[in-house]
């Protein structure tokens, strides 16, 4: 089993036995199945592994051989108390002038690989700074000393070509004094640079430095897909439709979400035909569990929320949009499909026809591009025509011309 292991939905004991992983989308990468198994999607090479659980002897576990996770595919988390893993990340430049995290230099992407830990770890991150720019690796959520805040006003940073620890601890729920409880670090959050560009490193996050990170709590049910989805600007993972990631899942699948904000707008998340409960974890915990279901919610700047779901539950399969419900904002491209697929990994009836209209819709944005290119083509197109009318009579040069785009023109 390779040093960088990846796995998140099944477990990874001491030894290194793989008893499971967590397939994750986006596009681009190929999916890591379970027992190590690469899949192809029924065919669709769409979805990308993002996930990574640190394992225990395979990412650096201080202490005896002890078992980090020990579950079945959607079965409840069990997880050694005080383990420190240990992971080497890299900050790459992208195509595009743009930037990623990822466990080798090969495999940066946007957004960077899930990190994960439970209640009571903690992580140790060394960061490689590939790059000619000065940046940083800055988590949410969790504890940390200042010279591992990620952030230049702690002198917390990677300068360009420079390799730097950073150490992100975390603790369980405690009991306090008149039946109080001091919360835990169990949570949906997120990680992103705050060097680049300016000390709140604005141009690394603009750019695609960030990803998530999930402190789980021991019991916590564990999901068989996960995606990551962030609301940047108005862009979605930095692609705007119809270039969103595509997450695919089977029907009955746990799928798990975790939203991100970043940028300057304001958002909503928004999922077609799937709710969950607006809590740490999306499930209620009983009859009487007072927390609303929703199937939208605000996503702003420097939030972040997950919750899981069971992929077409009293719904069926089929082709579902995802997107900012802000009608602007999605006119605009922030919107992407999830498409779940029949038990058996085949498309459902009337997908395939909603998905490529959606791949052929033009969102407001797409639209403007090519209506600009148009009119320097017209422009072009109308200076030509003046200098060749000089040369035709005044009636054939005052003939009108008529531009035809998608009918008859009638």
């Amino acid at each position: 089993m390779p040093d960088a292991a990846l796995s998140s939905a099944g477990a990874v004991s001491a030894g290194g036995a793989f008893a499971g992983s967590l397939d994750s989308a986006g596009g681009g990468e190929p999916v890591i199945g379970r027992r190590g198994a690469v899949e192809s999607g029924g065919g669709a090479e769409q979805v990308r592994r993002r996930s990574l659980l640190a394992a225990a002897g395979v990412l650096g576990l201080t202490g005896g051989a002890v078992t980090v996770a020990t579950t079945t595919s959607s079965g409840p988390a069990k997880a050694a108390e005080g383990v420190t893993k240990k992971i080497t990340m890299y900050a790459v430049a992208l195509p595009g002038n743009q930037f990623g995290y990822g466990l080798t230099p090969e495999t940066a992407t946007i957004p960077g690989p899930v990190l994960e830990m439970y209640e009571g770890d903690t992580l140790e991150i060394t960061l490689v700074n590939t790059t000619n720019q000065r940046l940083s690796i800055h988590p949410h959520g969790v504890d940390y000393s200042t010279d591992s805040d990620g952030a230049p006003f702690n002198n917390s940073f990677n300068a360009p070509g420079e390799t730097r620890k950073y150490v992100w601890r975390s603790h369980e729920m405690t009991a306090t004094s008149g039946r109080r409880f001091t919360p835990g670090s169990a949570g949906y959050w997120h990680y992103h640079d705050h060097a680049m560009g300016t000390d709140h490193g604005t141009a690394g996050l603009i750019k695609g430095l960030y990803g998530a990170l999930i402190v789980r709590r021991r019991g916590d049910i564990l999901p068989d897909k996960q995606f990551t989805v962030v609301f940047n600007d108005m862009q979605i993972n930095n692609k705007v439709a119809p270039n969103t990631p595509m997450f695919e899942a089977n029907l009955g699948q746990r799928v798990e979400w975790i939203a991100i904000g970043h940028g300057n707008f304001f958002h909503t998340f928004h999922v077609h035909a799937h709710r969950w409960a607006d809590n740490r974890t999306g499930y209620l915990e009983g009859p009487s569990d007072p927390s609303p279901v929703v199937d939208n919610k605000d996503l702003n700047p420097g939030n972040s929320f997950g919750f899981q779901v069971v992929a077409g539950e009293a719904v069926g399969p089929g082709a579902w949009m995802y997107h900012c419900h802000v009608q602007s904002h999605s006119d605009t491209g922030m919107a992407g499909i999830f498409l779940v697929r029949n038990a058996d990994g085949t498309m459902p009836p009337g997908a395939q026809e909603a998905i490529d209209r959606f791949n052929g819709h033009q969102h407001a944005a797409a639209a403007a591009a090519k209506a600009g290119a148009q009119s320097q083509a017209n422009a072009g197109a109308a200076q030509s025509q003046a200098t060749a009318g000089a040369a035709q009579s005044p009636t054939t040069a005052g003939t009108a011309q008529t531009h035809v785009h998608g009918g008859t023109g009638q």
